[in-house]
């Protein structure tokens, strides 16, 4: 498969494929066609980012939880030998976001045959999201993007999130999907 095609799996496509495709074989001729289909059935607005198709992937160093305590994880260091595919969510403990990371949990194996390393990022605490791990089965590594510079830095932040539902935090990320190559460009936002 294309690395395009392994951004199908990712978090905007991912709840439509389930659906409708075995997420191994796809259906159709043209990936692009593909693309637009799931993008008419989205039931969300797509995020407006700022990095692009070609770009150098934006560096960050994130906190993620590991056996020994709080890790950073610095993205330049991952790069090279696989596709990164990075997922920001808006937050842990949420019924989509949940969903969407126990799906790509479950998944996993078929990312790794691709030669991809998959990260779930949000702007909750590393802790907060160990408890949400554990409590949800979520197996993909989880990066805190607690201070939200990587949100802004891909440019992906809410104004607001959920102000209807009085979740009015600001800087937290939209749900977004990134696919980096060993080059460190990426080739999927």
């Amino acid at each position: 498969l294309s690395m395009l095609q392994t951004a199908l799996y990712s978090s905007y496509f991912w709840p439509i494929f389930r659906k409708s495709a075995k997420p191994h074989f796809f259906e159709f001729k043209d990936t692009f066609d593909a693309i637009n289909r799931i993008a008419k059935n989205r039931s969300y607005p797509p995020a407006t980012m700022s990095i692009n198709v070609g770009d150098p992937a934006p560096d960050f160093s994130l906190v993620a939880l590991g056996e020994s305590g709080p890790e950073v994880v610095k993205l330049s260091e991952q790069i090279g030998g696989q596709h990164i595919l990075l997922l920001f969510v808006p937050m842990a403990f949420t019924g989509v976001c949940t969903t969407e990371f126990c799906e790509i949990s479950a998944g996993l194996g078929a990312y790794s045959d691709l030669n991809c390393k998959v990260y779930g990022i949000s702007g909750d605490n590393p802790f907060a999201q160990a408890a949400w791990a554990e409590k949800e089965g979520i197996s993909l590594p989880l990066l805190s993007d607690y201070d939200h510079k990587a949100t802004q830095a891909y440019g992906i932040a809410y104004d607001q999130f959920l102000p209807e539902k009085n979740l009015i935090m600001g800087g937290v990320p939209k749900r977004s999907a990134f696919l980096i190559d060993e080059a460190g460009i990426v080739q999927y936002a």
